[in-house]
């Protein structure tokens, strides 16, 4: 899913998915949340929208149910984004869980 860099609220990007009809809202503390059945009008309004993070909080935020998750450091990236593998490797950590 491609996302669009945004910076609004706390909103830092946004994604649709029209074949599976999936949104992805990722915030500015690393999280994110899927959301499913969401129509493509609901999503170009909210990539349209003069006030994202408003019409995220009163159309989207209220009206459907999202799984949460973590951003896909696209958007985090470059604010405090940590990677586990290179603070393993810089602390002479194990293995990365699942190697």
């Amino acid at each position: 899913m491609e996302m669009k860099k945004i910076n609004a609220g706390k909103l830092r990007a946004i994604g649709y998915d029209a074949r599976a009809r999936t949104l992805r809202v990722e915030f500015d503390d690393g999280s994110a949340i899927d959301y499913d059945a969401v129509g493509t009008e609901t999503w170009r309004k909210l990539s349209s929208s003069a006030a994202p993070w408003s019409y995220y909080r009163d159309n989207i935020e209220e009206e459907f149910t999202g799984r949460r998750g973590r951003a896909s450091g696209g958007a985090a990236a470059g604010k405090g984004a940590i990677d586990p593998d290179a603070l393993r490797k810089a602390f002479g950590g194990g293995e990365p869980d699942g190697a």
